[in-house]
């Protein structure tokens, strides 16, 4: 969501590599040989700049990434070792002064990585033992010695039981906006289980677009400078957002769950195009920049490559974690979602007096049976994975979610606004939302409201299957605690929406002080709604109950701040669904 440019997620180990990466080889202990004497040499020599992540975690297998910058440019395949063990001290000897003899609780495996995907590596090491901590490094020899990575820390998922699971929550981390001190405060915490990352990891926009003032004045500028198309470009961006120190400490503290939304291709996409690609502009074909997008994401991100027999794009998952909870990664951008229908494409150049009547006719579109947000396939695969792991007796069904699920209306500003506070609304965004919302209609329809047949198919499922939905949401750079309702008027679980590592909300372009409160009015769906600052959410699970905290940080443009809890929501389960939120 741009808001500015629309004006409106054992120690044996097996090893396997990931998609186009090489076969690897056997693992085995490192115990009796040096480091030294276990790796193969390559022709170049290599350095880490981009840190070091782990993810998508289940009971025996995670994906380790890393990625190697080679100090000239090569033909030659890279061969890159990763080593790991339950035990820090082990991991820390081998990769601190190339100790003699090894531990015998280090495993170690090898991979190759080249230029044909831009010198990163995937190993998605398997058999290892569940609801365990692991610790990770990688090495490569040269030349000149061997050369390793930081440490990172990850953990598999408990095959039953789990008393309590802690995520940290966070979307829309906009380079040039501000300093990501979200991830410091994130990376500082400890005592995380997983980070869930919702989307827009990465934006696309050249420096003169979305942010890019904010990033001329503090010295954060984009690259590339312009806005990424190719291979090469998205490839770029990737590797500039992973040399900021805050998110590779952040990736390194804990295993991550990522999805993407829109901007880790363009603004506002869908499947046959998107908002901010423009063909008669020379950026090409949809479909060839979609699938560009998409190498780039899956060579940069710790994710798992979608199983064989789906396209590229179909990232959508899932994870048990014991029998607390079920965590569903949806994909609602880029393998269902129909055309975008925008308010101001629908209403511009109309004429005041048949604003009415047009925005009747674009609800009419809006409300067709055939939209769809995450396609008929993984709709199908969603409602088999609720019924699944209610069968199977998990308290909680987590729907990772991009956009916004609640049923969201602006409050009618023309009538509880005085005079005076309507004339001081912002021109442009400002002025038209005032107008707007006299219309009663929902504001923002890039979100669930803008599918609202998909949203009830939803929710028939997850009726259908009993489950307890707790949706986690982000997008809209605001904070949310919601209670999404069915058209029968049923509450269909919760709904915790995070704010933003530095994208601006609502309040910047909307500066009124009680404009949270406005919203929270104004919508049955909406218990709480904080449109200012920048920060991050803590959902923690338990067989009694679901809590969202919330965080900010003070600031996003300077690396000195603080963070502060800002409000707290729980709901327990109850027969046949969730109780309503209550502040905590």
């Amino acid at each position: 969501m741009d808001i500015s440019r629309r004006k409106m997620f054992g120690l044996m180990a097996g090893v396997a590599g990931g998609a186009g990466l090489a076969g690897c080889a056997t693992p085995a202990k490192t115990q009796g040989a040096s480091l030294s004497s276990l790796l193969t040499e390559t022709s170049v020599d290599v350095s880490f700049d981009h840190g070091v992540a782990s993810g998508d975690a289940i009971q025996d297998s995670v994906i380790l990434w890393t990625r190697v910058t080679p100090a000239k440019t090569t033909d030659a395949a890279i061969t890159v070792s990763v080593l790991y063990s339950t035990n820090e001290t082990s991991i820390t000897q081998m990769v601190d002064g190339d100790v003699a003899s090894g531990p015998s609780d280090v495993m170690f495996s090898h991979m190759q990585t080249s230029a044909s995907r831009d010198y990163t590596v995937k190993f998605d090491v398997s058999d290892l033992a569940p609801d365990t901590v692991y610790y990770y490094a990688f090495a490569v020899k040269t030349a000149g010695g061997v050369k390793v990575s930081p440490v990172g820390k990850t953990r598999t998922l408990p095959v039953s039981g789990g008393d309590q699971l802690k995520l940290g929550v966070i979307s829309c981390s906009n380079w040039p906006f501000g300093y990501f001190n979200v991830y410091r405060a994130l990376a500082d915490r400890g005592d995380l289980d997983a980070i869930v990352h919702l989307g827009d990891y990465i934006y696309e926009y050249g420096m003169e677009g979305y942010g890019g003032e904010v990033g001329e004045r503090i010295g954060r500028r984009h690259a590339p400078v312009t806005e990424i198309v190719t291979l090469e470009d998205y490839r770029t961006r990737h590797a500039q957002y992973k040399t900021d120190k805050n998110l590779q400490d952040a990736h390194a503290a804990c295993p991550w769950y990522c999805t993407w939304d829109d901007h880790e291709s363009t603004n506002d996409s869908y499947r046959n195009g998107a908002q901010n690609h423009n063909p008669e502009q020379g950026e090409g074909d949809w479909t060839e920049r979609k699938q560009t997008a998409v190498q780039a994401y899956l060579e940069w991100m710790p994710v798992r490559d979608p199983v064989a027999g789906r396209a590229k794009e179909s990232i959508y998952r899932s994870a048990d974690f014991g029998d607390l909870a079920s965590i569903f990664m949806l994909e609602s951008r880029l393998t269902g979602r129909s055309d975008e229908i925008s308010w101001f494409d629908e209403l511009d150049n109309v004429e005041p007096a048949a604003i009415p009547g047009q925005a009747m006719k674009t609800m009419a579109k809006v409300n067709s049976p055939d939209r769809t947000m995450l396609g008929k396939v993984q709709e199908d695969w969603l409602a088999k994975g609720l019924d699944t792991s209610v069968k199977a007796g998990k308290t909680w069904q987590v729907l990772a979610n991009q956009v916004i699920l609640a049923t969201v209306r602006p409050p009618n500003f023309m009538k509880i606004l005085s005079e005076e506070e309507q004339k001081a609304m912002p021109e442009g965004y400002g002025q038209t939302l005032l107008q707007f919302s006299q219309l009663g209609l929902p504001m923002n329809l890039d979100a669930w409201d803008g599918f609202p047949a998909a949203r009830q198919r939803l929710f028939d499922a997850a009726k259908a299957s009993g489950a307890r939905l707790v949706t986690v949401t982000g997008d809209t750079h605001t904070a949310w605690a919601n209670e999404p309702h069915d058209k029968s008027g049923a509450q269909m679980g919760v709904e915790f929406g995070c704010t933003s590592v530095t994208s601006p909300g609502l309040g910047k372009y909307i500066p009124l002080p009680k404009l949270g409160e406005m919203f929270a009015d104004a919508n049955k769906d909406v218990t709480w709604y904080d449109p200012f600052g920048n920060g991050f959410t803590v959902l923690t699970l338990t067989p009694e109950k679901a809590r969202a905290d919330f965080f900010k940080v003070s600031t996003i443009e300077s690396e000195t701040f603080d963070v502060a809890p800002v409000a707290s929501f729980e709901a327990v389960p109850v027969d046949g669904g969730i109780s309503p939120l209550k502040a905590v």
